[in-house]
């Protein structure tokens, strides 16, 4: 069911809201690309009869990561390997991943993207002279599956016409599904564990954000994919430009917060990423040095990323930084040297990128050329577009600069935190790596039994990006029925009652409407906080105590003591959020989301005491790597009930050699 658009103002809230319950087989929360793999995955496996639903906080068609467009796909086998794979993905996250859900992954990855293409999705070919052709042109060469050549920008992306890309799975999920088994505009808040079995998951509670209504939903499996975490960090802009942010601004860290307070385990949460993208606009710069070629300058006009200096820092962090492809991180921490030493700003040298390839071409395909520098932001970062514009600049005549972001949590793209679960069940994967239940391993299973998580929400395994997030979501499904396969006799109970689950639901709009007459401003009350103060609280401390922008990402074992305690802070003060109407109510339970999830994230880091990747985040009291007494993951649990977390160690086991 598809709520419609909401009308001119927001809806206001009720006290009483109407309340629907349900139970089904299979409960799907999310709608970015790995809900719609699963979504697209789980009917050809269920039995029939299977009762499935999947509930999405936004529309599908513009959920997620993907929701504006993408200009390349950024995980595509084709002939490298799945061993191939895997190191790339290691050396890029400085050593420590979860080889076996890399390699597993690898094999299946191109299966989506042949889907994709099938569905409509434009891939750029090469053509028989090994010329490049986008859109429709690129048809006239068959598909990948068929054989034919992709544009590639590097060793794992090919390039598309992206504009279109989420709707395009998305149709395809909705086609599969069956729009009657499909809750739009409702975000799934609290994950509700069985009443027989609390480390068993038994349903979940949301609300609707375009009526006053509250979901309860009872189910015997559930896969949890609401993507990362972003605005847990303040931006580098302000008024208006604040809403701007490389990840999508509805990520809100709900698949890590709902997962831990289940009492899932989580791994690798001190892993962030934090994208080096054109200043201001957040436009993406992959395409710029894998398919234009450019290069980065330093304020001196230097490219210092080759220079003697960067080469004997990189040593520092062997074998990663020595490697014939620098880590991700390491090329933010050799940006940063340079901002530090007084030699800012980084620039790209689009002027030269462009010039070099104009060298071997005529009029039409230069036309094309420049075409092609706009058409990469315009299929995914409209406003770098925009910002190019207003600037007045031409990437052909005026370069630009090159900043790194604010930090975002993340465990599909360059980074790898999110839940510990379950690898595949074969005999090379380490007992340490797979469990389940009844003498079954279910693959993609957290620590709660009957929970499962994709894309983001899978930790230890970064660089799946939209063509990965989408093929682990189809893994996920098939290992879901297979549970409710193993566990027909399963009936899900659920110890709070209606009331309850309501009362908690509901909470900030009952805060909002017992106190909001106390005052003339409704803003202001000593009885209540807005969830937007409470936003902008929260990025101030991170920014300064939790390794933000302000301190060049720098922190260190005092900054964290501080900052622990006001979250403490924070998360009572959530106790008095109010909401008047559904959107504040919405941003209410966003907040919630954030403050858990960026409180793990600092855990982490608190715990494990050294540097493990420079140029993402500093530990100003631990500024080296130290592989002797830290080359593991550091694993976590959080303890509703008692309010507790617990850290801990655990093995790294190396697969591929």
């Amino acid at each position: 069911m598809a709520l419609p658009n909401k009308p001119l103002g927001e809806t206001k809230a009720v006290r009483d809201p109407a309340v629907e319950e349900r139970e089904v087989d299979i409960l799907i929360v999310g709608g970015g690309m790995a809900a719609c793999g699963t979504a697209f995955e789980v009917k050809k496996w269920a039995p029939a009869g299977t009762k499935i639903l999947l509930v999405d906080k936004a529309a599908m068609e513009r959920s997620g990561a993907v929701a504006q467009g993408l200009s390349a796909i950024n995980t595509y086998v084709g002939k490298n390997t799945p061993e191939d794979y895997v190191k790339m993905v290691r050396n890029d996250l400085m050593g420590i991943v979860r080889e076996d859900l890399i390699f597993d992954l690898g094999c299946h990855v191109d299966d989506s993207v042949h889907l994709f293409e099938e569905w409509g999705l434009p891939i750029w070919k090469k053509s028989a002279d090994s010329k490049n052709m986008d859109g429709k042109k690129g048809q006239s060469m068959g598909t990948l599956k068929a054989g034919a050549e992709p544009v590639r920008t590097g060793k794992w992306q090919i390039m598309i016409n992206g504009e279109s890309y989420k709707r395009v799975v998305a149709e395809a999920a909705k086609l599969a599904l069956g729009t009657e088994n499909i809750l739009e505009r409702v975000f799934i808040v609290e994950l509700l564990n069985d009443a027989n079995n609390p480390k068993q998951i038994a349903g979940a509670v949301g609300f609707s954000v375009r009526e006053n209504k509250v979901y309860i939903i009872k189910c015997k499996t559930m896969m949890v994919a609401c993507g990362g975490a972003v605005n847990i960090y303040q931006p580098r802009s302000i008024g208006e430009g604040t809403a701007l942010a490389w990840y999508p601004v509805w990520n809100a860290g709900s698949t890590y917060t709902m997962c831990l307070r289940a009492g899932a385990e989580l791994s690798m949460m001190e892993n962030r990423f934090t994208p080096a993208r054109f200043k201001d606009g957040y436009g993406p710069v992959g395409a710029w040095f894998l398919l234009f070629k450019a290069k980065t300058l330093n304020g001196m006009g230097e490219a210092y990323a080759g220079s003697d200096a960067a080469k004997k820092e990189l040593q520092k962090y062997a074998p990663y930084g020595t490697a014939a492809i620098t880590p991700t991180c390491l090329r933010n921490h050799l940006m940063l040297v340079e901002m530090k030493e007084g030699r800012g700003p980084i620039i790209m040298d689009t002027v030269t990128a462009l010039a070099d390839l104009a060298k071997t071409m005529d009029k039409k395909e230069l036309k094309h050329l420049e075409s092609e520098a706009w058409e990469d932001f315009l299929d995914m970062t409209c406003g770098q577009a925009n910002l190019w514009c207003a600037t007045n600049t031409e990437p052909e005549k005026k370069n630009s600069e090159v900043m790194p972001t604010e930090p975002y949590l993340l465990g599909s793209h360059s980074g790898c935190c999110g839940m510990w679960v379950s690898g595949p069940d074969f005999d090379w994967v380490p007992a340490a790596y797979k469990w389940g239940d009844k003498g079954k391993v279910y693959n993609r299973m957290t620590t709660v039994l009957g929970l499962f998580t994709a894309g983001d929400g899978v930790g230890c395994s970064g660089h799946k990006f939209s063509s990965g997030s989408h093929a682990e979501g189809r893994m996920a499904a098939k290992s879901m029925v297979q549970f409710i396969r193993d566990h027909a006799d399963f009936k899900p109970a659920i110890k709070e009652t209606k009331e309850q689950l309501v009362d908690m639901v509901y909470k900030p709009v009952r805060n909002f409407l017992d106190h909001c007459n106390y005052t003339t401003a409704v803003d202001i009350n000593p009885n209540y906080v807005k969830p937007a103060g409470m936003a902008l609280r929260l990025m101030k401390a991170t920014n300064e105590y939790g390794a933000g922008t302000a301190t060049y990402y720098l922190t260190n074992g005092k900054n964290l003591e501080i900052i622990m305690d006001m979250l403490q802070t924070m998360r009572e003060d959530c106790e008095k959020l109010g909401a008047g109407d559904l959107h504040e109510l919405m941003r209410a339970w966003e907040i919630y989301h954030r403050i858990y999830t960026v409180e793990a994230h600092l855990r982490h880091i608190q715990f494990r005491k050294e540097t493990r990747y420079p140029g993402f985040y500093y530990r100003g009291d631990f500024p080296g790597q130290d592989d002797k007494n830290w080359f593991c993951f550091v694993n976590s649990t959080y303890d509703k009930a008692k309010n507790e977390w617990t850290l801990l160690k655990r093995d790294y086991i190396k697969i591929i050699p």
